[in-house]
């Protein structure tokens, strides 16, 4: 219990430093250009039900989506250039060559390619996340040492075995590193993406609440993109309490 306070504490005043700071900014410009934090606090509880709601769910699902098909596609072609170094000769080329590639580049070419509906939102997203979790899973693998490999085959293990009794656990601390930090922008790309083709979304919602000039609107959207990305670490820093507690 003593744990978990000391470990929130952090947040907790961090963002206490944040509300003061944008407090105390809004009162020296005193324009509505940059309302104040509780004015914006209580504008969101006010139209989260209304208008908030739709457009969250929307960004939370893409997220979501693109976050598990990144994981279902990086963490196989991982295990299998970290386990199988003929496989790693052939793929590493091809990861190294498009990993460093901006990837905001080449959005008119996906939307090109797949319109401006949900699957160019989802593949910008994937293509954010897939890379880095493809190689930290393939390097998470190669660090593994040898010597307990050929344990493992000395004692008769299978393929399957190895997999789920050293790889999974060796690599999984890795890879939710690897997500949080692909995480943030993965967001950025999200919002960028929300302003082409869609009408919901919180990009959307930010971009248009700014063109019709309404800044309490689009701080409030802002702030809620914001909690969204913060509840999504602490989703998975949760998941990483509970799978991988033998690291603490």
């Amino acid at each position: 219990m003593t744990q978990t306070k000391h470990k929130w504490q952090g947040p907790i005043y961090s963002l206490l430093v944040v509300i003061v700071l944008w407090e105390f900014f809004a009162f020296i410009i005193d324009q509505p250009i940059v309302p104040y934090f509780h004015t914006v606090f209580i504008n969101m509880i006010k139209i989260f039900k209304p208008q908030i709601e739709i457009h969250l769910l929307y960004s939370l699902g893409r997220i979501t989506i693109g976050i598990a098909v990144s994981i279902l596609i990086g963490v196989p072609l991982g295990y299998l250039m970290g386990y199988y170094p003929k496989v790693d000769k052939v793929l590493s080329p091809l990861v190294y060559f498009t990993y460093p590639v901006p990837k905001l580049a080449l959005l008119p070419i996906v939307m090109l390619l797949f319109g401006l509906g949900e699957i160019s939102k989802l593949i910008m997203i994937i293509m954010i996340i897939v890379f880095q979790i493809i190689i930290t899973a393939r390097d998470a693998v190669k660090d593994i040492p040898e010597e307990t490999f050929r344990s493992l085959r000395a004692l008769g293990a299978s393929r399957t075995q190895k997999l789920t009794e050293v790889m999974i656990p060796a690599s999984l601390p890795e890879l939710l590193t690897s997500t949080r930090i692909a995480l943030g922008t993965a967001v950025s790309i999200l919002f960028f993406t929300e302003t082409f083709g869609t009408e919901y979304g919180m990009g959307y919602f930010i971009m248009d609440a700014w063109m019709r000039v309404n800044y309490l609107e689009m701080y409030t959207g802002i702030v809620t993109l914001s909690l969204m990305g913060f509840i999504l670490f602490a989703i998975i820093d949760f998941l990483e309490s509970k799978i991988c507690s033998w690291r603490s």
